[in-house]
């Protein structure tokens, strides 16, 4: 049994309602695919220092990852994104290693979810 705690069962539930597991995976597919693209893009306006491109790429990134369920890295990107909080100086880079750290499980578990389901 795959690893649901980091993944958004109630929409991915009702997607596989809608559109079925296998059309979900297209997308999923398609999400694992460019994922090290929008990691790539956080990375360089970290390594910049340029606030305007993390939030700007977290925000592309965010909205990726919940149309395809990824709940842990929606959720760290929407901290991200969010560079008027006050915790965001101190703890920025902290939740970009976190996406780092986390997005290729996630993925890997959301497909484990989806096979199950088709």
């Amino acid at each position: 049994m795959p690893d649901s705690a980091h993944l958004d069962v109630l929409t991915l539930d009702q997607y596989i309602a809608a559109i079925g597991a296998q059309t979900l995976m297209k997308s999923v597919v398609l999400f694992e695919q460019m994922a090290p693209d929008y990691v790539a893009a956080v990375a360089k306006g970290m390594a910049a220092g340029d606030k305007a491109v993390i939030t700007s790429e977290a925000h592309k990134l965010k909205g990726a990852a919940g149309s395809v369920g990824l709940k842990r890295i929606q959720e760290l990107s929407q901290k991200l994104q969010c560079g008027d909080e006050p915790q965001w100086p101190a703890e920025h880079a902290q939740w970009f290693a976190q996406i780092e750290q986390h997005m290729m499980a996630d993925v890997e578990s959301l497909k484990a979810y989806l096979n199950e389901r088709s």
